[in-house]
């Protein structure tokens, strides 16, 4: 994976690029006086970029830069916390459902076809909007509710098949436990799938946090977050004059995006022996 990265050059700035920006703002973020960050100033709203608001300042006369590295952090956290929790959930099931097959393939795949079935985006709004805690992680876990699927429906496929291999049915012969198989054997050989699923699940997570957060259905009220800086661009009036408030939010989710695009197709030719480039 690490040679397919690293011989193509978009993937490779990606990767580079994609780490810099993470470990910017998280660095950045830990200096950061949230509580005088998100203190309103009225004599500074509005103001144009120059100075010492280097991405000039919101409605309320609040710092630009500062807000962004602490909505970037806050979409971050919840993107890579979804992600993990998320792929960690399918790929327990889908290993279970692939390895075991029969009855347990069987229910856990009805599961599934009813779970599929139902509209998780709708049913996030609406847990969102009839029981709104003001935490972060009731975010993340309504997110996580439509995360799971489609790594356990990606791994059921690929353990039944490994399945099928003689080195599976060798360590059954030997009388290796089930578990130990499915965690030890079957699954460092699906590592290159699953990483390439991995950035598709990330770039996926991140726009659903912010298009949530943008349609008011995301983070906590007062939350910084990059869904609710673009969100400035519903008013005509800002996105048109003040362009500033939202428009490096945008761009800074472009970039990201890309940057994980670029690096997933790269892992997903690896994980292709016919796709390779080396």
């Amino acid at each position: 994976m690490w040679k397919e990265v690293r011989h193509d050059k978009l993937a490779l700035g990606g990767l580079v690029l994609f780490v810099a920006i993470v470990v910017t703002v998280y660095i950045w973020a830990f200096f950061i006086d949230e509580a005088a960050a998100m203190r309103l100033n009225l004599m500074n709203m509005n103001r144009p970029p120059g100075g010492a608001h280097v991405m000039g300042t919101d409605s309320l006369g609040r710092d630009m830069l500062t807000r962004l590295v602490l909505s970037a952090r806050n979409s971050l956290n919840i993107s890579f916390l979804v992600t993990i929790v998320g792929s960690a959930l399918g790929m327990v099931i889908g290993l279970v459902a692939g390895y075991y097959g029969k009855f347990v393939e069987f229910a856990i795949s009805r599961l599934m076809a009813f779970w599929a079935m139902v509209p998780s985006l709708m049913l996030i709004m609406i847990f969102m909007t009839v029981w709104r805690p003001g935490v972060i992680g009731f975010s993340t876990l309504m997110i996580v509710i439509g995360g799971w699927m489609g790594m356990a429906a990606m791994v059921r496929v690929m353990t039944f098949r490994q399945g099928a291999l003689d080195y599976v049915s060798a360590s059954k012969t030997l009388g290796t436990p089930n578990i130990v198989i499915m965690f030890r054997e079957v699954l460092p050989n699906l590592v290159s799938i699953i990483s390439s699923f991995l950035t598709i699940m990330l770039a996926g997570n991140m726009g659903l946090e912010t298009g949530l957060t943008f349609l008011g259905f995301g983070l906590p009220p007062g939350t910084p977050s990059l869904g609710t800086l673009i969100g400035y661009a519903r008013s005509p009036a800002i996105m048109q004059n003040r362009p500033w408030q939202w428009l490096p939010a945008a761009l800074l989710i472009f970039i990201l995006m890309l940057c994980i695009n670029f690096v997933g197709q790269a892992l997903n030719r690896a994980a292709d022996a016919k796709k390779r480039k080396v």
